[in-house]
């Protein structure tokens, strides 16, 4: 077990100190126990490290806002443990950590195991919906609904403590670390640097997961270079809960066959292996899985000379604030006559403003909600009460803010922007059952 201060992670060992180190990173929302079932075999041949994500489990609640904060923090905990190189199979967020590591620090992953994972995980809309049901009522409604997300419904059935488990789990997650991490996901996407990872690959996943399911695997496999797919049917999103005999012995098999030499330091090179990884079989009966493997093409980054035009910056803050479906029901309604307007606000109003360090996104929530009251600009109100919500604002902290507002707008003015506050928490707050 260990002390853990803020840069670092809660961790723990099993097996070997003189085994290769095999990481195994969490989903959201779960503890290191849910590789509780894989220890015991896996730690035969590895030094198997594992990890709770910040809030989780008995980890201390300093919230982590993004997947690269998450993998600096893991480096950071094995660098103090003297850890240089690895092995590391993650599932869904951990997963997402697991490609990060391989694409921004390739000389310390050996190998790595994808497990439900994506390289873009839904929409951002969805992640920063849910943060705000998080923010607004609590993860209660979150952990209610965690099993119909990760089992199948005849698991979940037949394993009422392993479902009951898994709600407690959620239920004890620290809530503002459950919303950074969710943030975390909203902004990760990789998709165009897929090529560019240059370990062997397992990519795993659960035939009726219908979370992160076997069309995203599929591209995760077709992306990266080195890579196998592994579908082990019948369960869902949490498969090494669910199936842990299958992912077991696919971990086995693959770390046991793809393991990448290290940098050769006197050359800046990688030794070729000797052995390359041979396609998965079956593991049992219960779960066959099927293997298959593409190539992606390098994408060469692009070069951007002189100041950057704040457009592109402009554009991720709108969609970060405002949301895709909003900012793309907008962008695909422009044509000749409003496109140059919308180009204008992407650029100055989002890139210049909205993006400037002065004031935080919460105040400049405040000040936009205030003066649309001022304006009467009711439409404009809605999507900003979103807005607002998304930015970390409760609802009763707009109330207050449209409290403020009646005193020096009006009392009219503040009646209308009630109304069209209260529709849009009510429809943002309520958990979907």
């Amino acid at each position: 077990m260990s002390e853990t201060p803020m840069n670092t992670l809660q961790y723990r060992f099993d097996g070997p100190e003189d085994a290769p180190v095999l990481i195994l990173g969490p989903s959201l929302g779960t503890t290191w126990h849910m590789w509780d079932r894989q220890v015991p075999e896996l730690a035969q041949q590895w030094r198997i490290f594992r990890f709770d994500l910040p809030g989780h489990g008995g980890s201390p609640a300093y919230p982590a806002g993004s997947v690269s904060d998450l993998a600096e923090r893991l480096l950071a905990t094995l660098d103090a443990l003297g850890v240089q190189r690895f092995g590391y199979a993650g599932c869904a967020l951990g997963g997402a950590v697991g490609v990060e590591l391989a694409l921004r620090h390739p000389e310390r992953v050996a190998s790595l195991a994808l497990i439900a994972a994506s390289p873009r995980f839904g929409t951002a809309d969805e992640f920063r919906q849910r943060g705000v049901i998080v923010r607004t009522n609590g993860l209660d409604p979150i952990a209610r609904t965690s099993p119909d997300r990760w089992f199948s419904t005849g698991f979940a059935a037949a394993q009422p403590a392993i479902t009951e488990w898994a709600v407690q789990m959620v239920r004890t997650t620290d809530p503002g670390c459950y919303i950074a991490a969710c943030e975390a996901l909203a902004s990760f996407d990789v998709r165009p640097e897929l090529g560019m990872v240059g370990v062997p690959t397992l990519v795993l996943v659960g035939s009726d997961d219908q979370v992160t399911g076997p069309a995203e695997a599929r591209t995760l496999v077709a992306g990266i270079p080195d890579a196998r797919l592994a579908v082990v049917p019948g369960a869902s999103h949490l498969v090494p809960v669910e199936q842990p005999a299958a992912v077991t012995d696919l971990l086995v098999r693959h770390f046991s066959t793809a393991w990448q030499p290290a940098y050769e330091h006197s050359t800046g090179q990688t030794a070729v292996p000797g052995v390359s990884l041979r396609p998965v079989q079956a593991v049992s009966p219960q779960a066959a899985p099927i293997a298959e493997i593409a190539p992606a093409p390098m994408i060469a980054p692009a070069q951007v000379m002189g100041r950057p035009d704040p457009y592109e910056a402009g554009l991720k803050v709108r969609r970060e604030v405002l949301g895709d479906a909003h900012v793309d029901r907008a962008l695909a309604q422009a044509d000749d006559f409003s496109g140059d307007f919308q180009e204008l606000v992407t650029r100055y109003a989002w890139g210049e403003i909205w993006d400037r360090p002065g004031l935080d996104r919460r105040s400049r929530s405040c000040v936009t909600l205030t003066a649309l009251v001022a304006g009467g600009h009711l439409d404009e109100l809605a999507f900003h009460t979103r807005a607002a919500l998304r930015n970390g604002l409760t609802p009763d902290e707009i109330k207050e803010v449209l409290l403020q507002a009646a005193v020096y707008c009006g009392v009219p003015a503040a009646n209308s922007a009630f109304r069209v506050a209260q529709q849009v928490i009510r429809e943002e707050t309520t958990p979907s059952e």
